[in-house]
């Protein structure tokens, strides 16, 4: 096991399975820190011949928080999109299967990173949302898979009002592929029956196929939604006040404006 500041890596069954947890509990959150040691081990160690799937999980009670709040904030936030942008652009271009196992609560950057991956293993206390417009601001990676995932009206739904769902009703809009008591024997059971007996050469190249719309999309679109947040979004004051308040524990007051 490799050990980073934030993550922990393996190999499995023969290293045709990369391991990447979440080693920053409670809330692992997707700071900086975390998504630059994903995106170099994704990089690193993602892309060898013999890998034929990623699965991300976390320590802890918590799959993720989502990302740092803290680096939402003005004079950081422009980095901080690239840096996680840039981790999903790493995955696309691996073009690997990947599974997240979730237990806990799966948020923000959390969820959409988990959204990124083809299957989801939650656990029965599993909890879902994007609820960054409680804090004035939208999520740029849900608005653009979320509606590949689960159809526009469902990714409305949970982007707009930023509530949270438990995992058999994320699993109804097929956001969940599996919920169990135990989701990392559901997930070993699913990669032993489906994934490893089949070729690492004939996965990547099916990968990149069956996304071709979604990964198409993203790149052709996530570029204008970082600029709208960054150069619209975070103009406004609401957008300030709600990460304000946040940080310092308090209710948002609105200006509308």
């Amino acid at each position: 096991m490799a050990s980073l500041n934030k993550i922990k890596v393996t190999y499995s069954h023969d290293q045709q399975v990369l391991d990447l947890t979440l080693a920053s509990p409670k809330a692992n959150v997707l700071d900086q820190e975390m998504m630059q040691e994903l995106t170099s081990t994704v990089v690193q160690k993602g892309r060898k011949s013999s890998v034929k799937a990623l699965v991300f999980r976390a320590e802890g009670r918590h799959f993720s928080f989502g990302a740092s709040v803290r680096e939402h904030q003005k004079q950081f936030v422009a980095e901080m999109l690239q840096t996680f942008h840039g981790l999903l652009r790493s995955l696309m271009e691996t073009t690997k299967p990947m599974l997240a196992i979730v237990h806990g609560q799966c948020l923000g950057g959390g969820l959409e990173l988990a959204a990124f991956c083809h299957w989801i293993f939650a656990s029965e206390d599993a909890l879902f949302g994007q609820p960054e417009i409680n804090l004035g601001v939208f999520p740029p990676v849900a608005s653009l898979v979320l509606p590949h995932r689960i159809g526009q009206s469902a990714a409305d739904d949970l982007i707009l009002t930023g509530r949270s769902l438990l995992a058999p009703e994320a699993a109804k809009l097929g956001l969940v592929s599996s919920v169990s008591a135990q989701p990392e024997t559901e997930a070993e059971k699913f990669m032993t029956q489906h994934i490893l007996p089949l070729s690492a050469a004939a996965l990547h190249w099916t990968v990149k196929a069956s996304r071709h719309e979604m990964y198409r999309s993203f790149m052709k679109n996530i570029d204008d939604i970082e600029k709208m947040y960054v150069d619209e979004l975070m103009t406004t004051e609401d957008a300030n006040e709600g990460i304000r308040a946040f940080l310092e524990k308090r209710k948002p007051v609105w200006k509308n404006t």
